[in-house]
């Protein structure tokens, strides 16, 4: 039995900060069943080799990072700093549940940032959390989703990791959707762009690094349990399961 931690970084294509969503895959929801899930996996051999490559990267670069972040940075301000980033992000995650037709659900996240920006201190506290105003990450993936359009093609992305034909889409509308990325970049910001992606994906990295340590080490073909893994956490997210984690079952696949 394995979990994991959800990928909600969304950095462009070429930056180096997003080697930490190699492995950012989600969280397990006790209320979430082992499930059979179907992967339309036709570049696995492709797969494999970037997934490999991948995993030496993180090993050589962002896991190092992220440990070191964790010895520097006390607990309360790793959560602190996750609330700040949560609370950026409430435009792309509002305008997703809005989308989606989930009007409880954009008005909890207008709620939340509202709170949150002005009793929680800029989102440095997560005010909205106490009052039950509960954090649902959102993203363009779950929107198609929720529109009825199925995964297509899963593939590893150099350097970003796993994905779908679905769910990249979904990522390239998020960065590019995101005013607060258009803000920066039209003013001369950039620093604080890129400061902020860089951030988010310590910060995303950190928070798996005894879970991916505990799953490879536990995993006879660690490449099909996380691509298992990253379909049935999407479908969750989709369900709007993910504030909870469930276990994933672990397959045998010495046959394959």
């Amino acid at each position: 039995m394995a979990c994991f931690v959800s990928p909600s970084l969304r950095n462009p294509l070429g930056i180096l900060g997003t080697l930490a969503t190699v492995f950012l895959l989600g969280a397990c929801s006790s209320t979430q069943h082992a499930q059979s899930y179907d992967v339309y996996d036709p570049f696995e051999d492709a797969n494999r080799t970037v997934f490999a490559i991948n995993d030496k990267l993180d090993k050589a670069v962002a896991k190092p990072i992220a440990k070191t972040y964790q010895v520097v940075l006390p607990e309360p301000a790793r959560v602190g700093v996750r609330n700040v980033l949560r609370n950026l992000n409430t435009p792309v995650n509002a305008g997703n549940q809005l989308l989606q037709g989930d009007l409880s659900g954009t008005a909890t996240d207008l709620g939340r940032a509202l709170i949150n920006t002005t009793a929680g201190i800029g989102g440095l506290f997560d005010v909205a959390g106490y009052l039950g105003l509960e954090y649902e990450p959102e993203d363009f993936g779950q929107t198609l989703a929720v529109w009825g359009i199925d995964n297509g093609p899963y593939f590893i992305i150099p350097i970003l990791g796993p994905s779908t034909l679905r769910d990249s889409t979904g990522r390239l509308v998020d960065t590019y959707a995101d005013p607060l990325s258009h803000y920066l970049q039209n003013t001369h910001r950039e620093e604080w762009l890129y400061t902020r992606w860089g951030v988010s994906l310590v910060d995303q990295r950190e928070s798996v690094l005894d879970v991916l340590d505990d799953l490879e080490a536990s995993s006879i073909d660690y490449y099909a349990v996380m691509r298992s893994s990253y379909i049935q956490y999407r479908a969750a997210m989709v369900r709007d399961e993910s504030g909870a984690t469930g276990h994933v079952e672990i397959p045998d696949y010495e046959d394959e």
